[in-house]
């Protein structure tokens, strides 16, 4: 009896991994930007966001929440995100769409606010000083 258990409750654990399906890989961040630079000029205002190429494993969205904080997010889509699809922030400063799937994020917290996808955005830790910006994880 025990064993039979063990066996129901391995073989639950196993198909319920694969019903998760893929999420965004992790990748060392480790990004330093000065708040002076012409490509972060956007974060000046609340609700000004940027992208930057070259990290993570589609780029990074760098965003200012309306309460100063600065947040940053990876651009690859939380949606099947084996496609590398990288979102772009949207004309009205406060989602970001994925264009494969029609997917939209808020910029706010990274959370989907439009199916088909479920997932947030992988988000990355940012830390500020007076005159920089760094991104890690």
């Amino acid at each position: 009896m025990k064993q039979a258990l063990i066996l129901v409750f391995t073989s639950i654990l196993l198909f319920s991994c694969a019903k998760n399906g893929s999420v965004v890989p992790s990748v060392p961040v480790n990004f330093r930007i000065t708040k002076t630079d012409p490509r972060v000029q956007a974060l000046t205002a609340a609700g000004g966001a940027v992208t930057i190429s070259g990290v993570g494993v589609a780029g990074i969205i760098i965003y200012r929440r309306f309460d100063g904080a600065y947040v940053a997010y990876d651009r690859c889509s939380s949606y099947q995100p084996e496609k590398l699809c990288a979102v772009n922030f949207d004309d009205n400063g406060l989602t970001a769409t994925d264009p494969c799937s029609g997917s939209k994020f808020s910029l706010e917290d990274g959370s989907p606010v439009k199916a088909p996808a479920s997932k947030y955005l992988r988000s990355y830790l940012v830390n500020t000083t007076q005159f920089e910006i760094f991104v890690s994880n």
